[in-house]
């Protein structure tokens, strides 16, 4: 009823004076809009405006923040009236950001927050059984900011920084300038008799293994609104199916509190309990919780929620083998894990019109990228329902940043304050119980720009920490109190950024940013040795939650969003599309590893092979660390447009290279080399299982046209959840020559086949060998291909030039005289060997 509505633009103020209100307002004329959604998609779908990610149409869209829109919906109230004991409200899950409601005509109220609900009682107001008319009226957001004084806490005067409301919005260093307007989450009508369930929190107290029992606690909350009516609440937790366990564990609990407000807990104990783990180490089984208020032998108010049975904490104590330092850690049900993943940010710039499909490909990606962990960057949203409940299915912890992200906020407006406070309370009810929440932080680099800036004035308070100290870790403890609480990223010990304590940033590498001490002035050096992925071996982080670079989409992107005679590199319109300055990064990144391109087609290649071979050192360094690290996620995943940008899938789902070399750097099990100075080579084996791993690896020196200089055998055993060396050789016995390479292979097939170049990608002595490829058809949507080469073959990449493709595996390398077969597949169309380009470099 609620997801069809006409939309209208005016000069602010004008929808007021022309009546938009009013219920025998003509609307006829007005665009359609579909809720949840936004005012551009809106806008796009009806032809008003161009597509804002093609070529340099994005200020053409500027005009959309300047004015007012107005939503109108007609609709059919209930059919019969209420009863005494019964209510009706209606509910605003999402707007953003200033609106004015109206029913009938008459004013409900406003929002000023993107980031909660917003509930109106319109038991007296709707009308039953007759028509009625909901008006919205967003006002201009800049209207609300610009008379803020912000001289006090931000130096830039940003005012994105006084508004609740998606940061990312107004532009970041690979996103466009966009800020969304509209009803962005769905808008529901809820009848209600009694009481109202309004929150349910599930949380694991205690895991007895000798017992093989689990306590867990279920604390109801709900608001009463027939005076002294008591309140009774039946709790029933049932197991999965597919579990064999034994049948449902009940409770019945009578609501206490004072006035409106009950609440009630109930401690259920659960016999062989099936544990939520993260989808490396074991299986996601879910219980069904269901929650039902019963007034007079009748159901009042029901709620299911699907649990996950387990606990989580974060482990800070002292790491007796790295005097001085701290772990930073999560503790799986008693396990310490280590943290394979990557950061997220909105999959659309415009988060309303963001459809379930988004985040079910996204996220089956990070899954089979062996990834554990994904970081909700502070930037953009609280996700939709929808993302949470396919990280529980799918075993990826989330670590959830607040919504502050690199600015100074204010602390002196109580409006803002109270918002502050609103947002945290109702996030946290939302989110607690989802089993994937591993983590709640305060904000993304406040604290360490703040830093960075004043560093002589240690006296200067970061503006902001009364959110950061106080209010969020309250609200934590209070409405949560079993996931952890961090105060911000990067944070902890020495210069916010400790490699001793705490999680870190790696910005040394990309933007050049040296490493410092607390009081030291801070240095950026963007020459290409600084920016190069080698700094990344000096990088002794405890938890490294972000670092990357960037690479270019795959072409096809490019050509759907770049005009063909601006389709080479540094072109206007390619730069329009990298929104990090100066535009010259990436060129210092491939000079220490490919040299600069000639052609679009060498952009593309060179800088997914910086970006690649980058985070295949940087992962394969910190996962070597374990545990003295025990976190790698890098920046980003995902992109919100078509943009060059550090992510490696990018805006239409289709996997850099970075992807695929991720994919393979976190898999459980991992043969690495590591070069030390003075010219010996290591083999390390870590092992992210929960059981010992013996293996034979069989370990070659060969030259890339095809010949063995040595070759032998490793019986290697690797203790569970442990990382270490393997063997070393001397400088002697590898030789090392830029037409050599190492390679690793285990026999028991338990781990990816890798290798160790001696020079840079662009020094290597070597010939771009002949592919030879044989296709198998499986059936209309899969293809085999097997790919033979009689020489070394370098970065070795399938294209497909639809998005939805997926391959078995991608950008890889084959040695001499070896074959492959890629299994690819496409639900969404046909496949034929025409379709696919099989290359090297």
């Amino acid at each position: 009823m609620f997801d069809l509505w006409k939309l209208q633009d005016f000069a602010p103020g004008e929808g007021v004076l022309r009546g938009a209100a009013r219920e025998d307002f003509d609307d006829s004329h007005w665009i359609d809009a579909h809720v949840p959604g936004d005012v551009h998609t809106a806008l796009l779908a009806a032809g008003c405006i161009e597509d804002p990610f093609y070529d340099r149409n994005e200020p053409k869209c500027a005009w959309v923040q300047d004015r007012e829109w107005w939503y109108r919906l007609r609709f059919d109230g209930p059919a019969t009236s209420l009863q005494p004991d019964e209510r009706v409200q209606l509910v605003f899950h999402g707007l953003d950001t200033f609106a004015t409601i109206y029913l009938n005509g008459q004013k409900l109220g406003t929002s000023s927050n993107m980031f909660h609900a917003y509930t109106f009682d319109v038991s007296k107001l709707l009308r039953f059984g007759k028509p009625n008319t909901l008006a919205v009226r967003f006002d201009r957001h800049l209207d609300h900011v610009r008379n803020t004084d912000t001289r006090s806490w931000n130096n830039t005067n940003l005012p994105r920084v006084g508004m609740r409301k998606a940061q990312f919005g107004y532009g970041w260093d690979w996103g466009p300038v966009l800020p969304t307007i509209g009803l962005w989450r769905p808008v529901e009508l809820r009848r209600q008799r009694v009481a109202a369930i309004t929150g349910v929190h599930f949380y694991t107290l205690e895991l007895d293994q000798e017992a093989d029992q689990a306590l867990v606690g279920v604390r109801v909350e709900a608001e009463r609104f027939i005076a002294d009516e008591p309140v009774t609440a039946d709790i029933t937790l049932t197991p999965p199916h597919q579990t064999g366990q034994a049948g449902p564990v009940k409770s019945t609990i009578a609501l206490s509190g004072d006035g409106a407000a009950l609440c009630g807990t109930a401690y259920l104990t659960v016999e062989n309990p099936a544990l939520w783990w993260t989808n490396d180490l074991g299986e996601q089984p879910l219980y069904d919780l269901g929650v039902t208020f019963v007034h007079g032998n009748v159901p009042v108010a029901e709620q299911h929620t699907p649990v996950g049975i387990r606990t989580l904490t974060l482990d800070q104590s002292p790491d007796p083998d790295e005097r001085g330092t701290r772990f930073f850690r999560f503790v799986l049900n008693g396990v310490p894990i280590f943290a394979k993943g990557a950061d997220w940010i909105p999959c659309y710039s415009f988060v309303g019109a963001i459809t379930p499909d988004h985040y079910r490909k996204l996220l089956a990606a990070a899954k089979e990228a062996n990834m554990n962990m994904l970081r909700v960057w502070g930037g953009g949203i609280y996700e939709h329902d929808i993302f949470y409940d396919l990280c529980d299915r799918l075993g990826l912890l989330i670590w959830q940043d607040f919504m502050f992200a690199c600015a100074w906020y204010p602390e002196s407006d109580p409006a803002f304050v109270a918002e502050v406070e609103a947002e945290a309370r109702y996030q946290v009810r939302r989110l607690r119980s989802h089993p994937c929440m591993a983590l709640w932080c305060g904000n993304n680099e406040n604290q360490w720009i703040h830093d960075r800036i004043y560093w002589n004035r240690p006296d200067f308070k970061v503006p902001g920490s009364l959110y950061y100290d106080k209010i969020l870790p309250t609200i934590v403890a209070e409405l949560d109190g079993h996931v952890p609480y961090w105060p911000g990223s990067p944070y902890g010990g020495n210069d916010y950024n400790s490699p001793e304590d705490g999680d870190a940033h790696n910005w040394h590498v990309w933007h050049g940013n040296l490493p410092r001490r607390f009081g030291e002035e801070p240095q950026r050096i963007n020459t290409p040795e600084n920016v190069s992925y080698v700094n990344y071996a000096s990088d002794l982080s405890r938890f490294v939650s972000e670092f990357g670079m960037h690479a270019s989409p795959v072409y096809e992107t490019l050509r759907r969003n770049i005009p063909a005679d601006q389709l080479y590199h540094h072109s206007p319109s390619m730069d329009h599309h990298n929104k990090d300055n100066p535009k010259n990064k990436g060129d210092n990144l491939m000079l220490t590893v490919t040299g600069l391109p000639k052609t679009l087609n060498e952009y593309i290649d060179f800088s997914m092979i910086a970006q690649a071979e980058g985070l295949k050192f940087g992962i394969e360094h910190f996962r070597r660390r374990k545990p003295h690290c025990s976190g790698s996620l890098f920046w980003q995943l995902n992109d919100c447009w078509p943009v060059l940008s550090w992510s490696v899938i990018d805006y239409y789902g289709f996997g850099k290279a970075g992807y695929y070399y991720a994919r393979r750097a976190y898999e459980p099990l991992l043969a690495s080399f590591k070069a030390l100075p003075d010219g010996d080579v290591e083999l390390w084996m870590t092992n992210d299982l929960l059981e010992d791993v013996s293996d034979t690896l069989t370990v070659r020196l060969g030259t890339f046209s095809g010949d063995t200089i040595w070759q032998e055998d490793h019986d290697v055993t690797v203790a569970a959840n442990s990382s270490q060396v393997v063997h070393r050789w001397p400088t002697e016995k590898i030789a090392s020559a830029p037409d050599r390479y190492l390679s690793v292979h285990s026999k028991r097939l338990a781990t990816w086949w890798n290798r160790h170049f001696f020079v840079p990608i662009k020094d290597l002595k070597r010939a771009t060998p002949r592919l030879d490829t044989r296709f198998e058809s499986v059936d209309e949507h899969t293809l085999r291909v097997q790919i033979t080469t009689p020489a070394y073959a370098y970065f070795v990449h399938l294209i497909v030039p639809h998005e939805a493709t997926w391959f078995s595996n991608n950008y890889f390398d084959l040695e001499p005289g070896s074959q492959t077969t890629v299994t690819i597949h496409n639900a969404e169309i046909a496949l034929t060997p025409e379709m696919v380009e099989v290359t090297c470099r």
